[in-house]
């Protein structure tokens, strides 16, 4: 996630997947009653991407919208590089089966099989333009907030058609997200195919939530190091998660409309949260979970009290791409006993 999500982040302090969310009927069960105490690692069940179609020939030319820019003819998806901060578009690509195509993929896009293929980003999830004009690409696609610009326009310079697609992640816009990517590489049956396997995995995550799940108070932490430690809320994307997870946001217990605000311990005691969420590597950042139940204010949470603090791979927990069903479910068994 690095710099630029920290930079987003920091912006937004100082200035359909058609599953509806879990109804919850009876709020009479105590919010503790299904929590599993302690600390708590959500992983995936599946350690790769799982194609649903195998190598599926596009059918090109396509004409597509370009966020910011106008319309993009793709006549060519020999060599496909996906870019964003994420990880979730080189998930789509794969997941729709054009794996093979790839020939560069960004620091997110970790997973075993696409690790073989080089780099094209730098620290700070930074677009490399030197590095994707090297490998030739038939088509770029990236977010609306790839940086730095100057290295896209390089790029559209160079007569390669670049799609740009929203930079929001939420359960609501991933199957937009999914038709886009497949209407982008002209495959739009596969594109189907997985819309529909991604809405199935959500139904089947729900079976995890007890209902009713107790609604309990559910806090995302962002943290990169002690001094940067903050509370996701309206729009951070975290809130559709524990929407969907069967909790309240601890934002509004706090009173916060940002999507991520710098949190005091006084807030953080306000907000009390019963778990708190957090990605792996901020948890490391801080020394571990100990680190975590550390920062002014979460000690003296139900979260903090219980140990209930469960973490999450940062290219997982907020991608909102074909993996979300299984990221809730995960997350689901993580939280609930």
């Amino acid at each position: 996630m690095g710099a630029l999500l920290v930079a987003l982040i920091l912006t937004l302090v100082l200035g359909g997947c058609t599953t509806a969310p879990i109804e919850q009927a009876d709020r009479s069960v105590p919010a503790s009653a299904h929590l599993r105490n302690g600390p708590s690692t959500a992983e995936l069940p599946r350690t790769d991407v799982v194609p649903v179609a195998d190598n599926p020939t596009p059918q090109l030319p396509v004409t597509v919208d370009s966020v910011g820019h106008p319309p993009v003819t793709v006549t060519d998806t020999s060599r496909i590089i996906a870019v964003d901060r994420n990880g979730t578009l080189g998930n789509i690509v794969f997941a729709l089966g054009l794996g093979p195509r790839v020939v560069g993929r960004d620091t997110s896009t970790a997973f075993p099989s696409a690790l073989n293929k080089p780099l094209v980003t730098n620290t700070g999830h930074t677009l490399n333009a030197e590095k994707v004009l090297a490998l030739r690409p038939t088509v770029l696609l990236v977010d609306e907030n790839t940086i730095p610009p100057q290295a896209v326009d390089q790029i559209r310079a160079a007569k390669i058609p670049v799609v740009a697609f929203s930079a929001t992640r939420t359960l609501d816009t991933t199957p937009t997200l999914i038709r886009s990517v497949a209407a982008a590489l002209g495959v739009h049956d596969a594109g189907e195919a997985l819309v529909k396997r991604t809405d199935d995995e959500i139904a089947e995550a729900q079976k995890s939530v007890p209902n009713p799940s107790g609604n309990p108070t559910i806090a995302f932490v962002y943290i990169r190091g002690p001094r940067l430690v903050l509370l996701a809320g309206p729009g951070s994307g975290a809130d559709d998660l524990i929407k969907e997870l069967g909790g309240t946001d601890a934002a509004d217990n706090a009173d916060l409309t940002g999507a991520y605000t710098a949190v005091t311990a006084e807030a953080m005691v306000k907000a009390n949260p019963d778990v708190i969420l957090v990605m792996t590597q901020g948890a490391e950042s801080v020394g571990g979970i100990d680190g975590v139940i550390g920062l002014p204010g979460i000690a003296d949470t139900n979260a903090g009290r219980a140990r209930r603090i469960v973490e999450m791979d940062q290219t997982e927990i907020l991608a909102f791409g074909p993996d979300i069903g299984q990221v809730l479910g995960s997350l689901a068994q993580a939280i609930y006993v």
